[in-house]
């Protein structure tokens, strides 16, 4: 595993092979743009063919742990077939790469987590989360359908009367409630979240790789089930980036107003 290729995530190799990765933008509390997009997605390739790696734990740099999309990338991205084309690509291995490593990934979700950031957040087999965070899925709320990660796996973990208000609003939830409805293993005050994610990570680094690994390996058929449910999302936000609504949706982000959607007009 080359660490010298990502620029977005940082690594700090701990004992017993634990691995923590940091997803490092800061100054735009960690929004991922392409460059991110792509490392949050193929990272999860790598720590798994590392022989050296036996649990990760991804974390964020600052006050978050990933405010979503760049909002510039989803300009960009809108009405470009090409784009559109590659993110759904990406889009998909984010999930998959997540689902498919062996090692077990711990997730310390120490701030608010949005778009790409609740995907890997939520995704991971242990999520820990700061009891203030905010989490949630805004795509409706940029004129796009909920896709990602989202109807793989908040069916699942939150019901799915839960699942269907919250991706249907676009509202968010904090931590405290995130535990509360099973979406996260922990919700601890914020300075607490990392130290007890790297606690955890240290419980399976030391014990019986394999078994964890193959209880990993078996949990996991629930949502590799759910793959074709997760396909069509996926496919069904890329089609909605090529329409006007999200146009609107980052227009009226830029401007800090609600929304005047197409779609919706009378």
């Amino acid at each position: 595993m080359s660490l010298d290729d990502y620029r977005q995530l940082t690594f700090e190799r701990r004992e017993h092979g634990v691995l923590l990765i940091t997803i490092d933008r800061p100054d735009k509390y960690n929004a991922a743009d392409e460059e991110m997009h792509g490392e949050l997605a193929r990272v999860w390739r790598d720590v798994d063919a590392d022989p050296d790696v036996r649990v990760a734990v991804i974390t964020g740099a600052g006050k978050a742990f990933s405010a979503g999309g760049d909002l510039a990338m989803v300009e960009r991205i809108a009405g470009d077939y090409d784009r559109v084309q590659h993110m759904l690509r990406e889009m998909s291995e984010m999930v998959y790469n997540v689902i498919g490593c062996d090692k077990p990934i711990i997730s310390a979700i120490n701030g608010v987590a949005v778009g790409a950031g609740v995907v890997v957040a939520l995704l991971a087999d242990v999520a820990i989360a700061a009891e203030d965070a905010k989490l949630g899925d805004g795509h409706v709320k940029l004129g796009v359908a909920a896709g990602d990660h989202a109807a793989i796996i908040w069916p699942l973990l939150a019901g799915m009367a839960k699942a269907r208000y919250y991706l249907l609003t676009g509202e968010m939830i904090t931590g405290a409630e995130a535990e509360r409805l099973g979406m996260v293993a922990k919700a601890l005050p914020r300075d607490q979240v990392l130290d007890e994610a790297l606690r955890v990570a240290d419980v399976l680094a030391t014990g019986s790789q394999q078994a964890i690994r193959l209880t990993k390996r078996t949990l996991n058929n629930w949502l590799r089930s759910a793959g074709p449910t997760f396909d069509q999302s996926a496919a069904y936000e890329m089609l909605t980036f090529m329409g006007p609504d999200v146009v609107e949706g980052y227009t009226a982000l830029r401007e800090k107003r609600a929304p005047r959607f197409p779609s919706a007009a009378d």
